[in-house]
C-alpha cells in the first residue's frame, strides 16, 4: 500500500512481513511481534544490520522511526514459547531425585575447610543450561557440570573471586563462518559464558581439555574485555592454576573418559571469541567486531536466567553458612 513501511523480520528460519503506517516506531514493531508471534516484550531483541546492532526492549530510543530500518536486515533474537517450556522440563529432568538416606551411627567429624566450602558456594556458576533443542541435552548437562566441578576451575575461580551467572553451551551452526569458528563467549563480564561443546556435525563432543582451556580464556574476560597484554597474562595464569590444581587433586588421563576426543584439533587456528564487553551484550564473530552489542541466542531470556542463577547462588551460600555454623 502506498505510504506504508514494509519490514521483514527473520526469526528461527522464518520470514515475517509486517506493514506499518509511515509514522510507526520501533515500539510498534515490538507490539506487532508480540501479537503475531507471541514473543513477550521482555524477551525481544532485534539484531539490525548494517550499523545499528542490537536493539533490546524497552529500547534506548523507543521512538526510533521504522522508516529508518528500510533496506536493513532485521533478525529477532528470541526463543519460542515452546523452547522455554522444553528448557524447564530438561532442567527438571536433569536434577537427581532425592532419596531418603538410611540413619547412620554417629562418627567423629572429619576436618573440613568451611571457608573453602563457603567461597565455592559464592565463586561458582549460578546455573547450568544445556540447549534443549539440540540432540541429547542431558549429555551436554553432564559436560557442563563436569567443568563446573573441575578442581582446577574451582580453585582458580576462588582465587580470582569469579562468579558466573550462567554456564551454557553454544550452537555451532550459529557461530561458524568460512573464516572462523567461535569456541566461547563471555557476555557482560560473567553474566553468561557459552562454550562450543559439540563438533560441527553435531555427531559428538569436543575434547574436555580443549573446552576447559576455552573456559579459562572466557573467565579472563570477567576482568578484561580486550585481547590485550593484560588479558593474555591473566589467561595464561588461569590455565597454569587449573593444570596445577587438577594435578594436585589427582588429575588422571582422560583416554577412558566420556568426553575424550583424540581427533579434536584443539584451539590453534580457531576463533576463540570477539572479546568480552561491558554494558549491554557483545558482538560475536569476526576479528573486526567493535560494537558492545548482542548476539543470536536460543533459550530463555537473560533476565530469567540471571534471576534463577541468583536464587541458586543464594541457596548455596545459605547452605554453606548453615554448615559452617553447625
Amino acid at each position: 500500500m502506498a505510504g506504508q513501511t514494509t519490514l521483514t523480520v527473520h526469526h528461527h528460519g522464518n520470514r515475517h512481513i509486517f506493514e506499518f503506517p509511515p509514522e510507526s516506531t520501533i515500539s510498534h514493531l515490538a507490539d506487532r511481534v508480540f501479537s503475531y508471534i507471541s514473543i513477550p516484550h521482555a524477551n525481544q531483541k532485534f539484531m539490525i544490520t548494517p550499523r545499528l546492532g542490537i536493539l533490546k526492549f524497552p529500547f534506548q530510543d523507543p521512538l526510533l522511526p521504522l522508516s529508518s530500518l528500510l533496506n536493513k536486515k532485521i533478525v529477532l533474537l528470541a526463543p519460542l514459547p515452546s523452547e522455554l517450556s522444553s528448557l524447564s522440563q530438561a532442567s527438571a529432568a536433569s536434577r537427581p531425585r532425592q532419596r531418603a538416606a538410611p540413619i547412620k551411627s554417629v562418627t567423629p567429624a572429619r576436618h573440613r575447610d568451611w571457608r573453602k566450602a563457603q567461597d565455592e558456594s559464592i565463586y561458582t556458576f549460578g546455573k547450568i543450561v544445556p540447549l534443549p533443542y539440540l540432540p541429547n541435552p542431558t549429555k551436554s548437562q553432564r559436560f557442563l557440570e563436569r567443568l563446573s566441578n573441575d578442581a582446577g576451575i574451582k580453585a582458580s575461580m576462588r582465587k580470582h573471586k569469579f562468579s558466573v551467572g550462567v554456564l551454557t553451551e553454544m550452537n555451532p551452526a550459529e557461530h561458524t563462518t568460512h573464516e572462523s569458528r567461535t569456541l566461547g563467549l563471555n557476555r557482560n563480564r560473567g553474566e553468561v559464558i557459552e562454550l562450543r561443546l559439540r563438533t560441527d556435525a553435531y555427531d559428538g563432543y569436543r575434547d574436555y581439555k580443549v573446552i576447559r582451556k576455552t573456559l579459562c580464556h572466557e573467565l579472563a574476560h570477567n576482568v578484561f574485555g580486550e585481547h590485550d597484554r593484560s588479558f593474555w597474562d591473566l589467561t595464561t595464569a588461569i590455565e597454569k592454576e587449573v593444570e596445577k590444581n587438577d594435578w594436585r587433586a589427582g588429575g588422571h588421563a582422560l583416554t577412558n573418559q566420556e568426553f575424550y576426543n583424540p581427533d579434536d584439533p584443539g584451539v590453534e587456528g580457531e576463533h576463540m571469541d570477539g572479546g568480552g564487553w561491558t554494558g549491554g551484550e557483545f558482538v560475536l564473530g569476526g576479528n573486526n567486531s567493535t560494537s558492545s552489542q548482542g548476539t543470536p541466542a536460543h533459550g530463555p531470556g537473560r533476565r530469567e536466567l540471571m534471576a534463577q542463577a541468583a536464587e541458586e547462588r543464594m541457596k548455596k551460600q545459605g547452605d554453606a553458612s548453615r554448615r559452617a555454623g553447625g
